[in-house]
């Protein structure tokens, strides 16, 4: 089970969350926690580029009863 506590943020910084909440659908807090995730694996993994850790995260969030099974270009390709 996951807790929750108030913090403080800086107003700017919530109205940008909660812009991109809508469009994301998440919650304003899921936006946040999303950020903050995309920052911690950017610092763990600077070699990375920021555009692949965030895809990475999103899709990982995705229900895996939506998503697309992996297909090798080898097996789609005719005998």
């Amino acid at each position: 089970m996951t807790t929750s506590i108030a913090i403080r943020i800086n107003r700017e910084l919530y109205d940008h969350a909660r812009t991109e909440a809508r469009a994301e659908h998440r919650t304003i807090a899921g936006q946040i926690e999303f950020w903050a995730s995309v920052g911690r694996a950017a610092i763990d993994n600077p070699d990375l580029p920021v555009s692949f850790i965030t895809e990475s995260l999103a899709s990982l969030a995705e229900p895996r009863e939506e998503a697309t099974p992996f297909i090798p270009r080898s097996q789609n390709q005719p005998a």
